[in-house]
């Protein structure tokens, strides 16, 4: 039986010695939601390996003896940097050394080398809890034994005085965006941890809520109904009386139900304030938000508090992506008959992307009867305002949530 090609499995597995060990900067990169060979890209620096020769001239120009050490040490020096992506941080830091020791190696008739010099020592950046002053150690004393090793054999000085500058620079710079892909990681996490800790506390508070409001009710309903059961044939009068209490007793426990619903429905827009808050505030945004005297969330029917709560959410996570804002504010209020929603922050503002996330915003507004407007503010920046007519969602079901990236 023949098996087409597109039938074959699309992913690859890689042998063991490749694959992303705990630690490593690929697994940070992973757990970073980036693609664990993203450090790959910096390869293309090594175009140095082969342009040396044309700055170097003379016995060190290209030729043969140039030809035969590049195609046997550059593989070996693309081997040994992929090592120090994929492995843990004590066999990644024996790869990089080993890419300073091919350099040494090569020196003598190989100045392509100071490349893999240049590799090894950034690929030498602290993991994470390193420390930059260690680091900043250990390329000082590979730059002095660089140069007192390259001097000793006959390499110019105005050859050498670049490398500390540029060993230092790169590998600054690159241990820096690592931390920030780490702080990012860890905000994200955060937020992440928020929102499940705020779900948590809202399904016990559902919990005890309900158990509170139902339990002494249920179990009235059920003795009263028994007891309309055993009168039902001696005392018909009697029983009847029961089954209205009965009846009574239902329509009460409804009614509290209703009330604590709309306590719950509420907290929606609490958690979601909250999360934009922290979200915001993390990434230096100041985020203030208030409610319209006499305006309260429980006074919002179940699909518009929803609708309500997941703008606030995307607003507020397009407003850390993409406005560059200091400053933003989102308002709750009453107009009439509708509820008013506005946003507003003094970011960059410009022209509106309609993207998914905008495109799923309006779905969501347009689904409980109501109006979305974004555009530019008054002194800069962007005015989302959302206006929902609550005399025509007095029965709004709540919509389903939409997972659609945003703006």
């Amino acid at each position: 039986m023949q098996m087409s090609w597109f039938h074959l499995p699309r992913r690859v597995p890689l042998p063991a010695w490749l694959q992303p060990q705990p630690g490593s900067l690929a697994a940070l990169d992973q757990r970073a939601g980036r693609s664990p060979w993203l450090p790959l890209v910096h390869l293309v620096w090594s175009v140095w390996v082969f342009l040396t020769p044309a700055f170097a001239g003379g016995a060190y120009g290209y030729s043969a003896t140039w030809a035969w050490l590049t195609l046997l040490s550059f593989p070996l020096f693309v081997l040994l940097y992929l090592l120090t992506t994929v492995q843990s941080p004590r066999r990644a830091y024996a790869c990089a050394l080993a890419l300073v020791a091919l350099c040494f190696a090569l020196l003598p008739w190989y100045p392509s080398g100071l490349s893999y010099f240049v590799f090894g020592c950034v690929m030498l950046q602290p993991r994470r809890g390193g420390r930059m002053i260690g680091y900043l150690l250990a390329l000082l004393v590979l730059n002095a034994l660089l140069m007192a090793y390259a001097l000793h054999i006959g390499y110019p000085w105005q050859a050498l005085v670049w490398m500390p500058t540029v060993t230092a620079i790169i590998g600054v710079l690159v241990v820096v965006d690592r931390m920030g892909v780490e702080r990012d990681t860890a905000l994200r996490l955060s937020h992440d941890e928020v929102r499940r800790l705020a779900s948590l506390a809202e399904r016990e508070r559902i919990g005890r809520d309900l158990h509170d409001l139902l339990g002494h009710t249920l179990s009235m309903v059920a003795l009263k109904s028994d007891l309309a059961g055993r009168l039902l044939e001696r005392d018909p009068a009697a029983a009847r009386l029961e089954i209205d209490e009965v009846s009574r007793v239902a329509r009460d426990a409804l009614s509290q139900v209703r009330r604590a619903v709309s306590g719950i429905r509420a907290a929606g827009i609490a958690a979601e304030l909250a999360s934009a808050k922290l979200l915001l505030e993390t990434d230096g945004v100041a985020f203030d938000y208030r409610f319209d005297d006499g305006f309260t969330g429980s006074a919002l029917p179940a699909g518009v508090e929803s609708a309500l709560a997941m703008t606030v959410r995307e607003a507020a996570t397009n407003i850390q992506r993409h406005a560059r804002a200091r400053r933003a504010e989102a308002r709750f209020g009453m107009e009439g008959d509708e509820a008013v929603l506005r946003i507003v922050d003094d970011g960059r503002g410009g022209t509106i992307v309609h993207g998914n996330g905008l495109s799923g915003m309006r779905e969501r507004i347009e689904g409980v009867r109501g109006r979305l407007r974004i555009g530019n503010g008054e002194g800069g920046g962007t005015t989302i305002e959302a206006r929902v007519p609550l005399a025509a969602n007095d029965d709004a079901a709540i919509p389903p949530q939409d997972t659609s990236t945003p703006l």
